[in-house]
């Protein structure tokens, strides 16, 4: 039988480093292997298109018609701004409030690559990045007379996971098989643990912390917490990669398919939610909470953006108060595979089930098969609207068309309870327990703060803020135990509050230095620090652009040392910030002397005794010879205090006394400029009454 000349699609092992042999050596087929290789899959019907030869389901009347409501939808619910509420998808849709004509049911799968070393069932190390098929054992391309080796190391991160998920941790697991035929699949079948896996019955909580709208932070958008159930956790063996290659015109030649097998074999757990999450923001809050979760107790190391954790959702829907067609009275289920954002599953289940809801609603009956998802406003042509729509993939295959079996090469997985209160006892403090710590009294931070600071970069800053408040509080303790000057600022209640000050300076007063001097791009931008040479710009310690565990923007000993000067009263709040600045604008941390630049910048505050700073702060308000906008708002200050003496209405007398607060302020900052800013603006407020007392009546 001659071979086709032009074959569907071609599938090549992507060649192997040279320098990695004691791995599999694959190699690039042969023209003639090659075809057959092609031949064998035109056979099996492999083909590159999502399209299946399985009948399509049938398309409603009003086959738009929920793709223009949908659109009205989201214009409807867009703020002034123009942009979309986070909440937005919970709030008005028709299955949303008690009132809804439709029940919404989605359960979540999530796919997480493990923190290991070495993968699954091989001695293989596992990779990201590397180069293809370098990291390739006999047994990950499946060759005859391999068998699996598991490898017991990677038992350790999964356990964190199903304690940071609250599950029952069986003390038996066994391994199957799961067999079907993809190219990303040497073996032809998948090792996972389908009938006894590794963990059960489960629960993860959303609390209404975890619900903050950015547009109002201060109302929640759960007001009691609601929980998930994890119907189970189980290892698994990850697939290969392919990498597609389109084809520059379709009508000569299909795309080609590069397998890389570095991937094969590294372990997974896959978490099963399930079926109980009623709204499409739901959705999004569980995969960003489990997410930290995973992040926080070192289960994975690589976020959704490299593909370390894939979600895939399972959407229903059915009319409120009856039985649905699916099993456990549900409505018929619909995957979408592979999500990689909190935002793409929102809009997914959003859409589907407005699908579905489309299709009940015009006599149809909804198909259970696989979906995927795309992004863009799919209806107009273009992407404008931030819409998308899902796919149909392929029909849903049945639980037995996988031929599960036990996997004979595996022996069962016995777990001890010494090593399960080994892993108990030192797991991390997971975000719930953070979060709680950082609003207590100890920090005091606000709830905003809080997510905030462990939001950002994985929760690395978190650590870095801890690590600031001890100095800061070591130092003004050590300030506070020192004999003799009686006039000292550090107090006790000043050491209490250290927590909310320093998560200010970290949350709120670093970033934006930050980013005011990366936005500097030449020298001319800063000010010359005294006998130091020009400072280096741009300056390379972004925001976000390095690990604040590692290598933070500034160091916490170089930051604890600013607060501490500030609130132990050597350096006012403005000397503080220009210190900051300067500090960013050194090319090396180990550099920078936080005592010899307040020197070089001259900012330590004027020890004035109270008598002295009297004396000078009269000269600026009182003297004869003081400047013209501070003879103005003199006059104003005697003639709003004289109106206000005369007055007896108690409204327009507290109205005058409100002008005579601002006028005061006015003074405070007047006197601190006029001093070079080197004395303390709360010690000038405390005794600028008593000067501008004496305005028009000596």
């Amino acid at each position: 039988m001659p071979l086709p000349r032009r074959p569907p699609s071609s599938l090549h092992w992507l060649r192997p480093s040279p320098s990695h042999g004691r791995h599999l050596p694959l190699r690039l087929p042969s023209s003639s292997s090659a075809l057959r290789l092609q031949s064998q899959l035109q056979f099996r019907k492999l083909s590159t298109d999502t399209a299946t030869s399985q009948p399509q389901p049938p398309q409603p009347a009003t086959s738009n018609a929920f793709q223009k409501d949908h659109k009205a939808q989201l214009k409807a619910r867009t703020s002034k701004s123009g942009k979309q509420p986070a909440h937005a998808s919970s709030s008005a849709l028709q299955w949303g409030g008690p009132d809804g004509e439709w029940d919404l049911i989605v359960g979540l799968e999530f796919h997480a690559q493990l923190n290991t070393t070495r993968k699954l069932f091989s001695d293989a190390k596992t990779s990201i990045n590397e180069s293809p098929n370098t990291h390739v054992a006999l047994f990950d391309a499946a060759l005859p007379g391999t068998q699996p080796i598991f490898q017991g190391p990677t038992l350790l991160p999964a356990l964190r996971a199903a304690m940071a998920l609250n599950c029952d941790i069986q003390k038996e697991s066994r391994f199957d098989r799961k067999h079907y035929f993809y190219w990303d699949q040497p073996g032809g079948y998948q090792i996972t643990q389908f009938y006894h896996p590794l963990a059960r019955q489960g629960h993860l909580t959303i609390l209404p912390s975890d619900t903050f709208d950015p547009l109002n932070p201060t109302t929640p958008l759960l007001t009691e917490p609601f929980t998930i159930g994890i119907h189970q956790i189980q290892l698994e063996q990850d697939t290969a990669k392919t990498i597609t290659t389109p084809s520059l015109d379709p009508s000569l030649s299909s795309a080609t398919h590069l397998i890389d097998l570095n991937r094969v074999s590294h372990p997974l757990i896959e978490i099963i939610t399930t079926p109980c999450i009623p709204t499409p923001h739901l959705c999004a809050l569980t995969l960003r909470k489990i997410q930290a979760l995973l992040k926080s107790t070192g289960t994975t190391i690589i976020g959704m953006e490299w593909g370390g954790l894939r979600c895939d959702v399972n959407v229903s829907v059915k009319p409120r108060g009856k039985r649905g067609e699916g099993t456990l009275g549900l409505g018929q289920r619909v995957e979408i595979k592979n999500l990689s954002s909190g935002r793409a599953v929102e809009k997914a289940v959003e859409y589907e089930a407005l699908r579905q809801v489309a299709v009940i609603s015009s006599g149809g009956k909804v198909l259970g098969e696989t979906r995927g998802w795309e992004e863009g406003d799919t209806e107009n042509g273009g992407s404008g609207g931030g819409m998308g729509r899902t796919v149909r993939l392929r029909a849903k295959e049945g639980e037995t068309d996988y031929r599960y079996m036990p996997d004979p090469d595996i022996p069962p997985v016995r777990l001890s309870q010494s090593l399960l209160d080994h892993v108990r006892r030192n797991m991390p403090m997971l975000p719930d327990k953070v979060l709680e710590m950082l609003v207590g009294e100890k920090f005091g931070l606000t709830t905003k703060d809080a997510n905030t600071l462990m939001a950002w970069d994985n929760g690395e800053r978190v650590g870095y803020y801890l690590d600031v408040v001890k100095r800061v509080t070591r130092a003004l303790e050590a300030e506070l135990e020192k004999e003799g000057d009686g006039e000292s600022v550090v107090t006790k209640e000043l050491i209490d509050d250290v927590g909310r000050m320093v998560g200010n300076w970290v949350v709120h007063t670093l970033p934006a230095a930050l980013a005011s001097a990366t936005a500097a791009t030449s020298p001319a931008h800063a000010t010359l620090i005294p006998g130091m040479p020009p400072p280096h710009m741009p300056v390379p310690n972004t925001v976000h652009q390095q690990s604040w565990a590692t290598n933070p923007p500034l160091l916490p000993v170089h930051l604890a040392g600013i607060i501490a000067h500030l609130l132990s009263g050597k350096i006012t709040l403005a000397g503080s910030k220009t210190l900051l600045s300067h500090s960013l604008q050194i090319p090396s941390q180990e550099d920078i002397d936080i005592p010899a630049l307040i020197n070089q910048l001259n900012l330590t505050v004027l020890p004035l005794p109270t008598a002295e700073l009297l004396a000078a702060m009269a000269e600026i308000i009182l003297s004869e010879n003081a400047a013209a906008d501070v003879v103005k708002m003199r006059e104003q200050w005697v003639d709003v205090r004289n109106k206000m003496e005369a007055e007896e209405q108690a409204k327009k007398k507290g109205a005058l006394e409100k002008k005579l607060g601002g006028l005061r302020n006015w003074f405070v900052g007047k006197v601190v400029r006029e001093l070079g800013g080197r004395v303390d603006a709360k010690r000038v407020e405390g005794v600028v009454g008593r000067v501008l007392e004496r305005a028009g009546r000596d």
